[in-house]
């Protein structure tokens, strides 16, 4: 199973008011492990960003001003992910400017995302395993355990990073048990156990008993063996 973990920065929040792609994001997953294949680029959007926008992701329109436009990345976009699963966190709003790019492009034969690819929405996952909870970025990286201090500003590729550890947690592990009458809250805390003890722990030290342990414990078992059967002996 392909599936590209994807985030977008963007102008500001709503494309029908001609707000534009600034930066696309994305990372591989393979059977559920990271490829090492990634997607990344800014992009000219010839407009001014917002400045609540710049507030979010630090991304100036000096920044972009020799970068390509998106007419000139869609075609190897469209080639990295056509085919797979997008893994999108509140994908509405990703998808929402993906189609309003792809429509803009004179000639190119795909319209929107549905096309080629099927998404799966991370923040409506988060949401059915933490109802009532904060289910952004930041809450599932301190939920989960996942280190984000580098994160000072939204970043798409960094956000895609970060987002594939989310959601592999959120999905693996002990979560997917499901157990009857164990809350979701419950279900994370086991599932960071399992991934503390997985790729955390320093390796287990090796104990073997002295020869005057090894006595004692024959002994012992002598002394079991004469009131009846000693089972460690059979």
């Amino acid at each position: 199973m392909r599936q590209i973990v994807l985030d977008t920065e963007t102008t500001g929040i709503d494309p029908k008011q001609g707000h534009r792609i600034i930066e696309i994001g994305c990372v591989e997953l393979v059977n559920r492990k990271l490829t090492g294949n990634h997607f990344h680029v800014y992009i000219n959007p010839q407009r001014i960003i917002e400045a609540e926008a710049i507030a979010v992701h630090g991304i100036t329109n000096d920044d972009l001003a020799d970068k390509p436009v998106f007419k000139d990345i869609a075609n190897d976009f469209i080639s990295f992910i056509k085919g797979a699963e997008l893994v999108i966190h509140n994908a509405p709003f990703d998808i929402g400017f993906m189609d309003h790019e792809f429509a803009k492009v004179h000639g190119l034969s795909v319209k929107n995302t549905a096309q080629i690819c099927t998404v799966l929405d991370t923040l409506t996952l988060a949401r059915q395993l933490h109802p009532g909870q904060k289910n952004n970025l930041d809450a599932l990286c301190r939920r989960y355990g996942i280190d984000n201090s580098h994160r000072t500003l939204h970043g798409a590729l960094l956000d895609s990073e970060i987002l594939a550890d989310v959601y592999l947690l959120m999905t693996g592990g002990q979560t997917a048990l499901n157990l009857s009458g164990q809350s979701s809250e419950s279900q994370s805390q086991q599932n960071e156990q399992v991934r503390r003890l997985a790729t955390d722990r320093k390796p287990l030290k090796i104990v073997t008993a002295t020869a005057d342990e090894i006595e004692q414990h024959n002994s012992r078992l002598d002394l079991v063996e004469k009131s009846g059967a000693c089972l460690w002996r059979q």
